[in-house]
């Protein structure tokens, strides 16, 4: 998985970076209202089976900055996964950050369904840290927690990619299955995790090669 990571000055990053631009226009215009209207329709249609509206629960919370958070501190206390833990921390902040700063320009409005399925434990989380914007709380496009999971995706299976390397990529299930929660559970249409993906590979690969994550390789060799 080397390909995953990237200097910023890298044409992967400038075709990400481009890609995300585009994203963004086209959101913001308009045009894929309609499409993101379908999409969000027909879940709001087929919700209230209820161990697919559990199970959908349990994964959109783990996508929560809190508890994001706390496995990254988890990987940091141990010694052989530190530079694990400083990359993955960093890249929480800083994702979450981002979307939220990215939110307030959009201000783009949540889907506007009420759920009507099986009640969850816990409150569904919102998590927009829209910062410094009226509103903010119902922004919805990027959607942090499909940013988040792609971090997660990409770090923990370039970490494991040396052992498993095709096992690895299996880790790309985890965001696959947030973004599905997302929209399942109403809080963001298919444009907002797009773009919230496309966002967590930038972070990832540019991240995880400022913090040298490849050196994990050289330690475990020793």
């Amino acid at each position: 998985m080397q390909n995953w990571l990237f200097d910023i000055r890298s044409r992967s990053f400038v075709l990400l970076t481009i890609l995300f631009l585009i994203l963004t226009a086209i959101v913001s215009s308009g045009i894929t209202e309609n499409f993101d209207q379908s999409i969000i329709t027909f879940f709001y249609q087929n919700v209230g089976n209820p161990t697919i509206d559990i199970l959908m629960q349990y994964i959109t919370e783990s996508g929560d900055v809190f508890n994001m958070m706390m496995f990254g501190i988890l990987m940091l206390i141990i010694p052989k996964t530190r530079r694990i833990g400083i990359t993955l921390m960093i890249l929480i902040v800083l994702s979450t950050l981002l979307t939220g700063y990215i939110k307030c320009g959009v201000d783009r409005d949540r889907p506007d369904f009420e759920y009507e399925g099986v009640p969850f434990p816990v409150e569904i989380s919102r998590d927009t840290f829209a910062l410094f914007c009226e509103g903010g709380y119902d922004a919805s496009y990027p959607s942090g927690h499909a940013a988040r999971s792609m971090i997660f995706g990409i770090i923990l299976g370039f970490a494991l990619s040396e052992r498993f390397p095709r096992g690895a990529y299996l880790l790309f299930l985890y965001p696959l299955m947030i973004s599905i929660s997302r929209i399942y559970v109403l809080q963001h249409y298919p444009m907002d995790v797009i773009g919230g993906t496309v966002i967590g590979i930038m972070l990832a690969g540019v991240m995880a090669k400022r913090t040298k994550l490849y050196k994990i390789f050289d330690k475990s060799k020793t």
